[in-house]
């Protein structure tokens, strides 16, 4: 399950670290310097550097780790960004050590030990947390706990340190230099979902694009997103079930040009029949998104005309 952490070329900029494993960054970042398209692409949820002892602390690990993973959804982020130019932003450090699209005070503090020294706690009963899939995963339907133990309060702080905050800081850093490049930018934070269910007779969703009920993106750009998908024959739904979480949250500032939208995809839409491997769908969705994430392009540059700020070309494709 560890196989993933040693897999960067030399050039690629790596940065924080994940503690228990020497050597292997928390995050990876493609893209040109200066940038392509006003796009940003991040996946915080696809890393599979595991270090050992965090796979001997978990009750299931391999059924854990693929049900908490976006499994491969970073492969899908790589084609799009090898196609268009657009920056990348990877998590490499997994989900089941610490949830990047939580807030830092998303935590369950009954899955820790209290020593003499701690200080007092917030409440425990946190929204977030409660589901048992707060910045420390601790639950999963179908699983039950995740944990052989309870965790140390130093090493949440360790994470948060080394994984966490660097890789929002680097989001950041990203997302302001392509805004003053452009005049705008688009944040697409790229997740994957199980298979959802129809109902009324209606197909079930393949994509679900989120912007938190309309407090993170611009409305052309969403639209843009939704036209680009019924062109291609693939339902869509808006904010139901997944509507974005901490990285839009954190990110999006609408009134200063910096929109962000979340984009789910079926993981049965772009891998095989287990649900564990890339499947026969993979191309076909990487090429879909690819022209999705050039028609956004256009439309940020088209928001950005509107409201005052220069245009550039995009990059021959």
């Amino acid at each position: 399950m560890g196989e993933d952490a040693a897999e960067h070329e030399s050039h690629e900029p790596l940065g924080g670290r994940i503690p228990g494993s020497p050597g292997v960054a928390a995050f990876r970042v493609w893209g040109d310097e200066p940038s392509s398209l006003p796009i940003v692409l991040s996946v915080p949820h696809a890393g599979r550097a595991y270090p050992r002892a965090l796979l001997r602390d978990m009750r299931h690990p391999e059924s854990s780790a693929l049900k908490l993973e976006d499994r491969y959804v970073d492969r899908l982020g790589r084609a799009i960004a090898q196609e268009t130019g657009a920056a990348l932003l990877v998590a490499q450090a997994p989900r089941a050590m610490i949830d990047l699209n939580r807030a830092p005070e998303d935590v369950d503090w009954e899955m820790f030990g209290r020593s003499a020294r701690s200080e007092p706690r917030p409440d425990p009963a946190n929204r977030r947390a409660r589901t048992g899939l707060g910045l420390i995963p601790r639950r999963l339907p179908g699983i039950g706990e995740l944990w052989r133990r309870r965790h140390e309060e130093v090493e949440l702080a360790e994470r948060i340190a080394q994984i966490h905050a660097p890789y929002h800081a680097r989001l950041g850093a990203m997302l302001k230099t392509h805004q003053e490049r452009w005049g705008a930018v688009l944040l697409v934070d790229l997740h994957s979902m199980p298979p959802l269910v129809a109902r009324a007779g209606q197909p079930a969703a393949e994509f679900v694009i989120g912007d938190r009920f309309g407090t993170t993106c611009h409305g052309s750009l969403v639209g843009a997103a939704f036209s680009h998908l019924a062109q291609a024959g693939r339902p869509a739904a808006h904010n139901r079930p997944y509507a974005g979480g901490y990285v839009l949250e954190r990110h999006a500032n609408v009134r200063c040009g910096i929109h962000a939208m979340q984009v789910e995809v079926d993981r049965s839409a772009y891998l095989d029949s287990r649900l564990a491997e890339p499947g026969a769908g993979f191309d076909e969705v990487a090429q879909l998104l690819t022209g999705m994430i050039r028609r956004l392009a256009q439309s940020v540059l088209d928001l950005a005309t509107a409201s005052g700020g220069e245009s550039w070309p995009l990059a021959a494709e």
